[in-house]
């Protein structure tokens, strides 16, 4: 079960690593006027999605695996982790529709709004680390 738990953990590492990163693109794809340096942002991002995405699957994974081996109830720190997990998995998904909107030329957002948006994955971190070493509740 510790390796399955230390795959857990370095998928994890590899998908935060693209949460953290992908935004900072978005800030600098919003603020670029010229065709070329559009297009090599909507390269860089969609490449880092790629990546990304795998980390998240194999997040998913192996954190589906470790799962297996709790009883019901599951604790509440657990339930609320999980909650915080399914918020991260649909800021993900959301991250692939910022992408799609930028390579179609749909982009509403400023450069502002995606330092913020930036600002997400680290607290939804803080906190399930929180959760998953400390057991608050």
């Amino acid at each position: 079960m510790l390796w399955i738990k230390a795959l857990h953990i370095i998928f994890m590492v590899t998908w935060f690593a693209g949460l953290f990163y992908l935004p900072r693109l978005f800030v600098y794809h919003a603020q670029a006027t010229d065709e070329t340096g559009c297009r090599r942002f909507e390269l860089m991002e969609r490449r880092l999605f790629f990546i990304m995405s795998i980390g998240a699957t194999g997040t998913i994974v192996f954190g589906v695996w470790l799962l297996a081996g709790w009883w019901l109830p599951m604790p509440i720190w657990l339930q609320v982790k999980l909650l915080l997990v399914v918020l991260l998995i649909l800021y993900h998904l959301f991250c692939y529709k910022l992408i799609r909107d930028f390579r179609t030329a749909q982009n509403h957002f400023s450069a502002r709004f995606y330092r913020w948006f930036n600002e997400i994955p680290s607290l939804l971190l803080i906190a399930i680390v929180i959760l998953a070493v400390v057991k608050p509740f």
